[in-house]
């Protein structure tokens, strides 16, 4: 009786360390971390017991803070944006690792990822001091929106300084000293070390999964039926993200899911040579590319429900964000 690719798994486990292996040899782990000024506060128990007498309730059943920016001045989007951008690259040259803050790059894509990281951190200093330009402009808003609530004692002299990006390279592989200290805790952390690398290349396979699935629900989504009675809106972004995958996922795939790399491959076909305009003007391209895309997300579920349980936690965001206060 014939085995179907549901039935069996993705990789055994001799070719599943392997890939660790490679991954071990190949990346490089980089530790990313903003510094950024928290503009949420909370208020005195006094003025929280004071709101909570408005709707006859007890302060201490009442959970209640306030704003310090107005976040749609034009100079706080700006390096919220930045800040995006910055994570956005991040997460496109690496792949997840099992430690908070910690991601996987290549190694030969380290200087590439240095000199664009130090653009981008040269970026939020400008972005940054446009911001403390007009700082004071923002306070004086506050002052008049916040009401008795305002505490000048929230705010710092000058926001230069409180918005920061920084990287390290922080080691993930066993110490050496052990192995002369103790070679039974040095075996004992080499094999502690091994499980990761393992486990990131099951979080990897993971997040590519994911995030295909997501892009391919939401293209087929903007392809089928109207809303109103009318076309539904297509934006460019439904399938350049696609195109963006393919490249990320042929740079950072290491070849460990055979299923994952022929539906990753299937899909490319589907849309390969399809543009949004053409889709924008073609009812039967549209219909196609929706029918067989629909084909490629029913076995994407399947392989997403086949997979073990500790690989459906979807990798939540692992830059570490400190408010200062």
């Amino acid at each position: 009786m014939s085995t179907s690719l549901l039935d069996r798994p993705t990789i055994d486990t001799v070719s599943r360390e392997s890939f660790a292996e490679e991954l071990q040899q190949t990346m490089a782990a980089i530790n990313l971390e903003f510094h950024w000024f928290g503009i949420n506060r909370s208020v005195t128990a006094s003025q929280k017991e004071q709101a909570a007498e408005t709707f006859d309730a007890k302060g201490q059943f009442v959970s209640m803070g306030k704003k310090l920016i107005d976040t749609n001045h034009p100079a706080w989007k700006a390096i919220i944006k930045v800040r995006g951008k910055i994570q956005k690259y991040w997460e496109a040259m690496s792949l997840p690792y099992p430690q908070p803050g910690v991601r996987l790059v290549r190694r030969h894509d380290l200087e590439t990822f240095e000199e664009t990281m130090r653009d981008l951190q040269a970026e939020l200093r400008l972005a940054e001091r446009n911001l403390d330009i007009h700082f004071d402009e923002l306070r004086s808003k506050a002052r008049e929106k916040l009401g008795s609530l305002y505490n000048p004692g929230d705010y710092p002299v000058s926001l230069i300084g409180m918005f920061t990006v920084e990287w390290d390279f922080p080691n993930v592989e066993a110490p050496d000293y052990l192995r002369i200290v103790s070679p039974k805790l040095y075996n004992g952390e080499m094999e502690r070390v091994r499980s990761r690398f393992s486990e990131a290349v099951s979080m990897a396979e993971n997040a590519f999964f994911s995030e295909l699935i997501k892009m391919v629900d939401h293209l087929i989504e903007r392809l089928s039926g109207s809303e109103d009675g009318k076309q539904k809106v297509f934006r460019d972004t439904a399938v350049t993200n696609l195109l963006d995958f393919f490249e990320r996922f042929q740079r950072l795939n290491i070849g460990s899911s055979e299923e994952l790399d022929r539906v990753v491959g299937h899909v490319r076909r589907i849309v390969d040579g399809v543009t949004p305009d053409s889709l924008r003007g073609s009812d039967a391209l549209r219909q196609q590319v929706s029918h067989k895309l629909s084909l490629v997300q029913s076995e994407l579920d399947g392989l997403m429900v086949d997979r073990p349980r500790r690989n459906l936690i979807l990798p939540q965001r692992e830059t570490a964000i400190r408010q200062a206060s």
